[in-house]
């Protein structure tokens, strides 16, 4: 029989991706995938380390596997930290970082050999790789790490300096997904928008024609697989006005997620961030006036340290005036080795909440009433899951598991199916729309 390997992923897309990679590998070495902890003889638990509760769900699921299984393999963001690991669960097997895809291997090799005689079954693997997410979405990573040193983040210390793909490298990789069954390709990066600059967007071949590696060619690439295409963690450099034509022509999908974290410009100097509010509010307008279908998402921090009752009502009235679609908001808590723990001015925890409680109260207002604009209207729906009634899906406007659905009547509707249907009712995060 086959060895049998566990694995528990953790984390963010971009961790996700890097599980689906390891677990292709073992695979094609001959490796099972076990579904419960007592059916493997080894488990993997693929870790996050970005902050305190992300580091706390870690060391957690680290010694239910170990309780369950006993013999554990820590990888992933948290593995930068062997010491801490070692120190709160001394019998791991072994520990090794973030994207260390072949540590991982060799380390499973040493623990639970591969079988001496290779399995013939190593050949249906697929061309895609082995996946996570559903058969008809999956995330592409574009790139590895980040060039930037904002104040309160560890990533570049734990995943290195931006590492991109070459353009053709991505492009065969969204092909063979696409071929696959894939209908929606969720393009991710730590910096989505500084895709190529290491590379000095050197160009390369696919399907007999030059691309080069940035992110506007790879879009425009991409746009002619006749998928949706999404893009997270964008950075809002000027470069990207120009993919707002590309969304109003409806070549990758009307949706930025960009990571705004703050409105006050005095804040976002002391976050270190590589680009500041004077001039979003105007960007968006324009954004908006080119594509009225852009849908944007953004996530802010409340309680950063120093930041004042003015520096808050700044950003309070930077949603006001931004009238973001999608938005999600963190605590600030410091985070080990970040330079932000060093910043005076720490705020108190029930302010920080206090903040939190009134921004969301704030955007839930205005979540509600752009969709309550969308009533009436026929949009185009992506299939998740079929159900009694018809289905549950997603717009356009809504990424997966991080944004709201629509609640989709109809009959004989399956996952990874696009349908047209008229909206018939609003909520405060859903629609509910008809087969038109």
């Amino acid at each position: 029989m086959s060895p049998r390997i566990g694995f528990v992923s953790l984390g963010c897309p971009k961790a996700l991706v890097d599980s689906e990679r390891i677990l292709t590998q073992l695979r094609m070495d001959g490796y099972e995938v076990a579904g419960t902890y007592e059916d493997a003889e080894l488990v993997i638990v693929n870790t996050c380390g970005f902050i305190d509760a992300a580091k706390a769900e870690s060391l957690d699921a680290i010694g239910e596997a170990l309780t369950a299984n006993g013999r554990v393999i820590v990888t992933g963001c948290l593995g930068k930290r062997e010491r801490e690991i070692r120190e709160r669960h001394p019998h791991v097997l072994d520990v090794t970082g973030p994207q260390a895809y072949e540590s991982v291997v060799a380390a499973v090799h040493r623990h639970l050999p591969p079988p001496a005689i290779p399995d013939p079954r190593m050949d249906l693997v697929p061309r895609q790789g082995i996946r996570l997410t559903p058969r008809h979405y999956a995330y592409l990573k574009i790139s590895e790490g980040c060039n930037h040193r904002c104040s309160f983040c560890i990533i570049p210390s734990m995943r290195g300096k931006l590492n991109s793909r070459m353009a053709d490298d991505v492009l065969n990789e969204a092909q063979r997904l696409t071929e696959s069954g894939v209908r929606e390709l969720l393009v991710i990066s730590q910096d989505t928008s500084a895709y190529g600059a290491d590379l000095k967007y050197r160009t390369g071949f696919w399907n007999g024609r030059p691309v080069k590696s940035s992110l506007y060619d790879l879009c425009v690439a991409l746009s002619s697989l006749d998928v949706w295409v999404r893009l997270h963690y964008v950075y809002p450099y000027p470069h990207v006005d120009a993919l707002i034509p590309l969304m109003r022509d409806a070549r990758i999908l009307p949706y930025l997620d960009v990571p705004f974290q703050h409105g006050s410009p005095r804040v976002l100097k002391m976050m270190r961030r590589p680009a500041a509010a004077e001039n979003i509010l105007e960007r968006i307008r324009r954004w908006r006036e080119i594509c009225p279908e852009l849908a944007i998402r953004s996530t802010f921090i409340v309680g950063f340290p120093g930041e004042t009752d003015s520096d808050f009502q700044t950003l309070l009235d930077f949603l006001n005036a931004a009238q973001l679609d999608r938005v999600g908001c963190f605590r600030y808590s410091p985070v080990d080795g970040a330079e932000a723990n060093r910043l005076p001015g720490a705020v108190p925890k029930q302010v920080k909440q206090d903040r939190y409680d009134a921004l969301m109260h704030l955007q839930a207002g205005i979540s509600a009433a752009r969709l309550q604009a969308k009533l009436g209207r026929t949009i185009e729906v992506l299939v998740d899951e079929s159900t009694a009634e018809g289905a549950i899906a997603r717009s356009s406007a809504d990424a997966p598991e991080i944004d709201g659905l629509v609640h989709v009547a109809g009959p004989g509707l399956q996952p990874g199916q696009r349908v047209h249907a008229v909206v018939t009712e609003a909520g405060d995060h859903d629609l509910w729309a008809k087969v038109v």
